[in-house]
């Protein structure tokens, strides 16, 4: 969450030299480009001396090691997320389920305000506790983490996202939470979850903690870790919602800004093993050793399997439905932005504030769901229910709550209940005279509004099941609007319903459609959820973005997204670069490169060989901040210019440079250096990339975009057109490409009227 970022970037900035620490946007054309550039998690591999040495010295046996132990870290993270996603929805479901079953006791034995006290001090307690962990040990955990991790795997490493902190609070603290009854989900922070176990795996444990596996540390770069992150991402929607098929088409379609067939299968791979950990475990809970579990969480709503029959006469309402869906979704991306910033700014004052605005949010809702039953009239039990009512305890169709015998609250049925159990009862089959309309309506707008306050408390909380809930609610009501004029049963509406309020927030359609195929069970309902959800996308897109670009955003995460704005194509590159540029010498002294890394947020630096070493000024490659920091820790120093040649490869090993994990890295602050010393000389020919990649001052700016985004560069270096200039003009990063960047260099480019709408930012974004 973006709420208690900025107190995460500053207690991260110390930790990670290779983390977002300042703003990304300057006001001034020409002001020195001293940020922190932001983390590549690009597909390029550095190709210096150092590297292509250690590659040559790998036989066929490491390079089957290599990729034994990619298969293998797959196993691991279906393993691992599917027991941990098992365990939450066992732990949730007791957890919930014991406070239900004792409101429901002390509601049969008229003892009202004893069991709303328990309720009410039950709920705060829980929520207490998830915010207190989460604000104090680790802030990253707070949210659902699926804008971090798409930040991620398009380029961007957030601070603390994936140490182990973070993701021991995101289970417990997201446990904590959606069993306090705040109108929030897991699946969100499942895929943080899943994240963070690839993350530790790919990096073979936590050093930090003293948890390591050297047998584990065979990804020394950025892509290999990607890609197992994104493996981690789609197991976690694969265990929220048993939807192996799902998680993989939400990672292609929403997550993963890189991808390729390898990975398709090693995601697939992963997300099976989960379906198999998940009905396995299920299967254990059927003989009834789970405790309150039974058919709870991760049971599939299983409700339509019978056919299904439908006509051309009932296509028009359902693209009302989508149609409807499309502006509500829009609607509450933009009512939970505006949310989240005034939370931001309330959350900024200090944890007591954090603690304050959790602890009201709690309180209202335990008001509002013991409250507002009460509003509703009881019913009589049908004659012809498949199940027993009223229904005496946690779940079912028919809830007692305060009615006589043979009656039930169908409110309660519904708002006094864990959300699965809420969606299961929209769901239904064959209870089309279930629910009033008022009941409908008062279960609508309470879960609309209160799932958008809910989501900005410090806490792990998703979107996706309060958004399920909303729109089923939503299209229950809109079938009973429908009612005998179409041959959907009402059930069947609030699936669609639910669809169409995923498309509109979530702006998903593929992977959305599998989903919910794979919730609901049956194949027949393909045709309606692909119109409804390419409707509802349609419509919404006119309004705003999806939800996570919007907190992305919100957050100051320099996403690029696949499109090139317009107005790039009017630029050339070095219209958008900013100076002064930092350069190396091959050969160059201790004290300069000490000054440069203390003086500058940069992680990387031309390097350039002039007379002796050669004929005229020339560009010999890139060197990068970490290795430079392991060049001083090591003291590879000589005392005269010359070149070292490989000598130096014995001081190091290929651990020394290869990608760094979550922890805490070096600092150039730590490194104790004499004054002579500081007079000494560092050949960096051995490790430099000698081959990185440039582009001509005259091209595009969105050519340039372009081709830093697909190969997945964290430098572009600039060369100059003319020879008898400078070897190097600068240095293109991802913030050079920013719009807000971009447009506040060149505020004529675009008309007065669309930059209001467009590009509303009086100042640049807060970052976390």
């Amino acid at each position: 969450m973006f709420i208690n970022g900025n107190t995460n970037a500053s207690l991260n900035a110390a930790e990670d030299p290779e983390s977002i620490t300042a703003p990304l946007i300057s006001h001034q054309r020409y002001a020195p480009n001293s940020t922190s550039q932001v983390a590549l998690v690009g597909a390029n591999i550095l190709e210096n001396e150092f590297f292509k040495q250690d590659w040559r010295s790998c036989g066929k046996a490491h390079v089957l090691q290599y990729i034994f132990m990619k298969w293998v870290s797959c196993f691991l993270v279906g393993i691992v997320v599917g027991l941990i996603a098992f365990c939450n929805n066992l732990a949730v479901e007791n957890i919930a389920g014991v406070k239900f079953v004792v409101t429901s006791n002390m509601m049969l034995q008229r003892r009202f305000w004893l069991a709303f006290a328990v309720f009410f001090f039950s709920n705060l307690g829980l929520t207490l506790f998830a915010v207190v962990v989460t604000a104090f040990v680790a802030p990253a955990a707070a949210g659902s983490g699926i804008p971090e991790v798409k930040a991620y795997l398009n380029g961007v490493d957030a601070p603390g996202i994936y140490s182990i902190k973070t993701l021991l609070v995101k289970i417990v603290g997201s446990v904590t939470a959606v069993s306090s009854s705040l109108l929030i989900g897991k699946a969100g922070p499942m895929v943080h979850t899943g994240a963070c176990v690839a993350s530790l795996l790919g990096q073979g444990g936590s050093k930090k903690h003293g948890l390591t596996w050297k047998w584990l540390r065979y990804f020394k770069n950025d892509r290999d870790r990607r890609d197992l992150v994104t493996c981690g991402a789609a197991a976690g929607i694969g265990a929220s919602f048993r939807s192996p098929v799902g998680g993989v088409l939400f990672v292609f379609e929403e997550m993963a800004s890189w991808w390729r067939s390898a990975l398709l299968w090693r995601a697939f791979f992963t997300t099976a093993l989960i379906a198999i950990v998940l009905r396995a475990l299920i299967d254990v809970c059927y003989s009834g050793k789970c405790g309150l579990f039974g058919t709870g969480g991760l049971i599939m709503f299983d409700v339509y399997s019978a056919s299904i029959s439908y006509h051309i006469t009932d296509v028009p309402p359902v693209l009302l439905l989508g149609f409807v869906g499309g502006i509500l979704g829009s609607l509450y991306n933009s009512l939970l932005t505006r949310v989240l910033r005034v939370y931001n700014i309330i959350h900024e004052r200090g944890v007591v504030y954090k603690i304050l605005i959790a602890c009201t949010v709690s309180i209202f809702t335990s008001c509002l769901l013991f409250g507002l039953p009460w509003l509703a009239t009881c019913r009589p039990c049908p004659r012809d229910a498949v199940e027993a009512c009223p229904t005496i305890g946690r779940s079912g169709n028919y809830k007692k709550f305060q009615c006589p015998a043979g009656h039930y609250n169908d409110l309660a049925s519904l708002i006094f209940n864990t959300n699965d159990d809420a969606i299961r009862n929209l769901f239904s089959k064959n209870t089309d005279s279930e629910f009033q309309y008022s009941s409908m309506i008062i279960f609508f707008v309470t879960c609309f509004f209160l799932s958008i306050f809910s989501y900005g408390v410090v806490v792990p909380a998703g979107l996706f099941v309060p958004v399920i809930v909303t729109g089923a609610s939503y299209g229950r009501f809109f079938g009973m609007l429908v009612g005998k004029h179409s041959n959907l049963n009402h059930g069947l509406y609030a699936v669609l319903g639910a669809a169409a309020l995923l498309g509109g927030t979530m702006r998903m359609t593929v992977s959305l459609c599998v989903i919910i195929l794979e919730l609901t069970n049956n194949l027949l309902l393909l045709p309606l959820i692909m119109v409804v959800l390419l409707v509802s996308k349609t419509t919404a897109d006119a309004f705003n973005s999806n939800i996570y670009d919007l907190i992305m955003k919100a957050k100051g995460l320099p996403y690029l997204e696949s499109h090139v704005e317009p107005y790039m194509r009017q630029l050339t590159v070095a219209d958008v670069v900013t100076g002064p540029l930092q350069l190396f010498q091959g050969i160059e002294k201790v004290g300069n490169i000490v000054h440069v890394l203390r003086t500058t947020g940069h992680n990387g630096f031309p390097v350039i060989d002039e007379p002796p070493l050669s004929e005229t000024p020339v560009l010999f490659g890139i060197v990068l901040r970490a290795h430079l920091i392991e060049l001083l820790k090591k003291k590879a120093f000589v005392s005269n210019p010359v070149l070292t040649s490989t000598d130096s490869f014995k001081l190091f090993s290929s651990v020394d440079f290869a990608k760094r994990g979550s922890g805490k890295g070096d600092k150039i602050e730590d490194i104790e250096l004499t004054e002579e010393e500081m007079e000494m000389f560092i050949d960096l020919h051995p490790f430099t990339n000698t081959s990185p990649y440039t582009v001509v001052e005259t091209m595009s700016l969105a050519k340039a975009l372009i081709l830093f985004r697909e190969v997945g560069l964290r430098h572009l270096l600039v060369i100059p057109k003319l020879s008898n200039r400078t070897p190097v003009v600068g240095i293109l990063t991802r913030h050079d490409f920013m719009p807000e960047h971009i447009l506040s260099l060149h505020p004529m480019l675009v008309s007065s009227r669309w930059k209001r709408l467009r590009f509303q930012l009086p100042s640049p974004p807060k970052l976390i």
